[in-house]
């Protein structure tokens, strides 16, 4: 596996031809459609060049949002631009970005799966092949005293994110970072499927997990071959077929 490269390709042509803004709604619409469908919780901050942020706005779903209706905010949460309002709980988010400045991409939710292993404080083992796509590494934050515009609760789950890209946060959610919105969507979408693997797996009485050699391998073949990979840009086109004015 780690000796595999994928030929280049046109792949990554869509992705490259779109804004910022324009990958956080394509993100938005397609972790909508892969559990990240929480009625109007969940926010995505994308860390811009002059140090001002695009977010999602509080008023709508992932599901509903078209580039008209982001939002951009200073490093501290404030609205600089919109016409909805940024949600309270963006502490989470400004919370990360100051501890990881260079971090470009922050991404929380309550997707279905992923949030019944938070609520049990259990990381959902790695089952199969897609699975292994974020890694193994997955921080636990078990201590929930309240919503996370809370700062004290922002900041207690930035400290247990600490290296990691990946976070469960107790009776709550998710948490993710990355350095690009491909790599939000692969980091996000594959911790929801893990999730759900292992939650149909335990249906049946347990199963076997991958080695940690196995999912070290598949998870280095992703990061050196993630601008190849197709399923990003298949699921962006699923979604302007659905929907020819997401960008408007």
């Amino acid at each position: 596996m780690e000796r595999a490269v994928l030929r280049d390709s046109n792949v990554g042509v869509l992705l490259n031809s779109l804004t910022p803004r324009e990958q956080l709604v394509a993100l938005a619409r397609v972790l909508h459609r892969e559990g990240y469908d929480d009625h109007t919780t969940g926010h995505i901050t994308y860390r811009q060049d002059d140090g001002t942020f695009l977010v999602n706005p509080l008023e709508l779903t992932w599901a509903e949002l078209t580039c008209s209706d982001v939002m951009v905010m200073d490093r501290d949460g404030n609205a600089l631009d919109g016409r909805h309002t940024v949600t309270p709980a963006i502490t989470l988010h400004t919370e990360m970005h100051r501890a990881r400045p260079n971090t470009r991409v922050a991404l929380h939710g309550h997707p279905r799966f992923a949030t019944v292993w938070a609520c049990a404080h259990r990381v959902p083992p790695i089952y199969d092949q897609t699975s292994a796509i974020a890694g193994s590494d997955v921080a636990m934050y078990s201590e929930y005293d309240g919503t996370v515009e809370d700062i004290a609760n922002a900041r207690g789950a930035v400290e247990a994110l600490g290296n990691h890209d990946l976070a469960l946060l107790a009776n709550h959610g998710v948490f993710v970072v990355a350095d690009s919105i491909l790599q939000a969507y692969f980091w996000a979408s594959t911790l929801e499927w893990r999730a759900r693997r292992a939650w149909e797996v335990e249906q049946i009485g347990g199963g076997v997990p991958l080695r940690d050699d196995v999912v070290a391998q598949l998870h280095a073949f992703v990061r050196s071959n993630i601008h190849r990979l197709p399923q990003f840009e298949a699921a962006i086109r699923a979604e302007m077929r659905s929907d020819p004015l997401m960008f408007n």
